[in-house]
């Protein structure tokens, strides 16, 4: 474990209490890479923002928000959107591997 002295205090913090400090580039990188696949699937159930809105009983700038992936829906709702479009749901979120692809094989 790696240590960090806090200069304003003679106290040594662990770092396990400290965020890592990354380049700006790097946290806006990972602030706009797209965490869910809700917009992708909808498209190809051909489903609209609006239906899934009315189906799950929510305001439909709260699910636009969630296709644009600027916010995301709560792990319970993400449930209900995939039971919604009768799909698992990993198929509404990317990967956090980029060299991890699924393949979905029918019958």
């Amino acid at each position: 474990m790696f240590f960090l002295h806090c200069f304003c205090t003679t106290r040594i913090i662990p770092e396990i209490y400290l965020l890592p400090l990354y380049p700006q580039s790097i946290i806006d990188a990972v602030m706009t890479r797209d965490i869910n696949r809700i917009k992708v699937v909808l498209a190809e159930k051909k489903r609209t923002n609006k239906w899934l809105a009315e189906t799950l009983g929510k305001d439909p700038a709260t699910v636009s928000k969630w296709c644009t992936n600027s916010a995301q829906p709560g792990l319970e709702t993400l449930l209900q959107i995939a039971e919604c479009l009768e799909v698992d749901v990993k198929e509404l979120i990317n990967s956090s591997k980029s060299d991890v692809m699924y393949i979905q094989v029918t019958k």
